[in-house]
């Protein structure tokens, strides 16, 4: 009789595995290759190998996981706790042990290798006209002679030296003015916003306020603090965003919440606690107080949108997909628990439809495909794509479920981009070797001097970028067959292909000490397979319905499509054939978006009257996207030809491959990837 185990699912990693009851979690992490910091050796000193549990029903992975299915508080935590803070609801993972089913968040303060979360601010001109406005003046004091109060001699004073006139006061601003003015012996700078409404007052003259345009993604949040007289980004951060450990794509944790009653509100705060990490970060980076962060703009897919707002998502878990409001809001921060100055105003962009959301009204804003006659396509890879298609006389718009795949995610070697990560891989077709690069490390792995290079980070998996280098590289070597299969037969030219039960694995990189082989396996080139159909098939939906069979331009968003180089992307049949030269990256056009609507208070109107032009395509209901998406399957493709990629690259010849012969594809087709 086996012994019973336990089955652990880690996150951010999305590794799992199955352990004997009483395994420890750092060793159980540790067997999967999850990166958790120790350096006490496992005795419960250091204490940075802490842990979360997720609680909850986890559909996706088919458990349910509680903090009782780890072991009780022991001597080992007891005693740290008796000499250094832990947070609630965290463990050491040295000592706590495998009771049952469990999902284990690793918090990026016990990872060794930070994810590398790349959403920096894009170049871009922005017109300069933000919402808020700094006016120093001098008030008249008060005498017996004058009955006015403070506030009506500042509005006096703001009239005659700004021409501001009817303008409104909060209470919160009335609260402090009488200390302001006297601290300032009568001088003061005040705030407006929007030429109607004192929202501060500080003594004397400030020269600077700032405002926070942020990207709430599904997998990290973005923050770019601007000065708001200049326009300059003076510091950006970002951070995984924490609602991960509740599902790793939107659907998971729609599902979660479904499955959890209460679920959102415990999403909503994390990701709001997060956003007050990210801005006491950015202000620190620059030595002001998150005080002075007077304005906020937010972009974010309709489930981010609706968790950042305190709603439930529920609705957008299922057909119609109903977004509780698609318009654009202006907010207190406080009501989001936004902890920045207390009088501070945040606008959110609008919505466009069920799964397409403010971050895609950002890209469109960032850029503006309504202004020329050429065709653009606009991709925001992500777990869920989005994608926008049209030109001056008409936009259309989709999503399309593409997982997390792209990101590292559910493949077996796969990881989030951090150092260690493989980035760049190329494959010599003759004798089918690899060499690669990593994140941290400029040098190729053939390179003099990489193993020096890499002996701290060590080569740890492979991130998105490296994932599509690797399967295109496969591909053009004839590893790949056009379906999809790792070729067996080539085993005979070089030993790192390896029988894999009835398939076979790539070797990319050979174990060496205590780190084990990374292998390109048969499930994770089915898995990239998978969602770059999904992508293409939105895409190719959208151009049949626009009556159309090339685009001009392609410009692919987000930190993923930021870092893919393009022409891979294409050689897997990511997104259709283009001239080369014109298929590029737009960087984070979600968070210019969102920095544009800070900067420029005119930009708001123009967008909110865009998002109305844009025609919304549901996948889900259109009966060709599974027509399209078997035939995407294939790579590049079943029976596009592909010829501006033909111009520069050398692909394989086209073998027998029908749209019949791929069951997996057709039924995930049928639940729309």
């Amino acid at each position: 009789m086996s012994n019973p185990e336990a089955l652990v699912v880690f996150t951010p990693s999305g590794r799992r595995g199955r352990f004997p009851l009483g395994t420890p979690v750092l060793q159980a992490a540790r067997s999967l290759g999850v990166d958790i910091d120790s350096v006490c050796g496992g005795r419960g000193i250091c204490g940075r190998c802490q842990v979360l549990v997720s609680e909850g029903e986890f559909a996706k992975h088919g458990l349910v996981s509680r903090s009782q299915n780890l072991s009780p508080f022991g001597a080992i935590e007891t005693a740290f706790c008796e000499t250094q803070a832990m947070q609630a609801g965290r463990r050491l993972s040295c000592s706590a042990q495998l009771l049952g089913d469990v999902v284990i968040d690793v918090p990026s303060s016990s990872q060794v290798h930070k994810q590398v979360v790349r959403k920096q601010a894009e170049a871009h001109d922005v017109h300069l006209d933000p919402l808020v406005r700094l006016h120093y003046v001098e008030v008249q004091q008060p005498d017996m002679h004058d009955p006015s109060g403070d506030l009506r001699r500042l509005e006096d004073a703001l009239e005659f030296e700004w021409r501001l006139t009817d303008l409104a006061c909060d209470m919160l601003v009335l609260q402090q003015l009488q200390t302001a003015l006297r601290q300032g012996a009568w001088r003061v700078t005040v705030a407006v916003h929007a030429g109607r409404q004192i929202i501060a007052v500080w003594p004397g003259f400030k020269e600077h306020v700032y405002g926070l345009a942020v990207d709430v993604g599904s997998t990290t949040i973005a923050a770019h603090l601007c000065d708001l007289a200049s326009g300059e980004v003076v510091a950006s951060a970002g951070v995984m965003n924490p609602q991960i450990r509740f599902g790793e794509d939107l659907m998971s944790r729609v599902s979660y919440v479904m499955m959890n009653p209460g679920g959102e509100r415990e999403m909503t705060s994390v990701v709001r606690a997060a956003l007050n990490e990210l801005a006491q970060d950015v202000a620190q980076q620059i030595g002001i107080s998150p005080q002075d962060i007077l304005e906020a703009s937010f972009v974010g897919n309709p489930i981010m949108h609706h968790l950042l707002l305190g709603i439930n998502p529920v609705e957008l878990g299922g057909a119609p997909f109903a977004l509780a409001t698609d318009r654009a809001m202006t907010l207190w921060a406080v009501e989001i628990d936004f902890h920045i100055h207390r009088n501070a105003r945040i606008y959110i962009l609008p919505c466009i439809a069920g799964h397409v959301g403010a971050d895609t009204a950002g890209v469109i804003l960032a850029e503006r495909p309504d202004l020329s006659e050429r065709v653009s396509l606009l991709v925001d890879v992500g777990t869920n794509a989005e994608i926008v298609l049209g030109n001056r006389q008409r936009l259309l718009a989709c999503s399309s479920p593409t997982g997390p795949a792209f990101e590292g995610a559910q493949i077996s070697c796969g990881q989030r981009a951090a150092p260690g990560a493989i980035e760049r891989v190329r494959i010599d077709p003759d004798t089918l070797e690899p060499r690669f690069k990593v994140i941290g490390c400029e040098l190729w792995s053939d390179a003099a001097g990489f193993a020096d290079a890499v002996a701290i980070s060590g080569v740890t998996g492979v991130c998105g970028s490296g994932i599509i280098e690797v399967l295109a590289e496969m591909y053009l070597a004839g590893i790949i067959r056009q379906d999809g299969t790792i070729s067996g037969e080539l085993a005979v030219r070089n030993s790192r292909l390896q029988a894999d039960g009835r398939t076979f694995s790539y070797e990319l990189y050979r174990a060496s000490g205590s780190t084990p082989a990374l292998k390109i396996m048969q499930n994770d080139v089915r898995a990239i397979q998978l969602g770059k159909a999904a992508l293409y098939a939105g895409v190719r939906l959208l151009m049949e319905r626009m009556g159309i069979d090339k685009v001009d331009r392609i410009r692919l968003a987000g930190a993923f499509g930021s870092h893919i180089d393009v022409k891979y992307a294409m050689v897997l049949g990511m997104i259709p054939d283009c001239d080369l030269s014109e298929v590029s990256s737009a960087g984070n056009a979600a968070g210019t978006g969102a920095r544009i609507a800070l900067l420029d208070q005119g930009s708001r109107q123009e967008i909110e009257q865009l998002v109305r032009r844009v025609e919304k395509i549901e996948t889900a209901v259109e009966p060709r996207f599974q027509e399209f998406f078997v035939e995407a399957m294939a790579i590049p493709h079943l029976n596009a030809p592909f010829d501006n990629l033909r111009q520069v690259v050398k692909l394989p010849e086209r073998t027998g491959v029908g749209p019949d012969s791929n069951p997996r594809a057709r039924r995930a087709a049928r639940r729309g990837a």
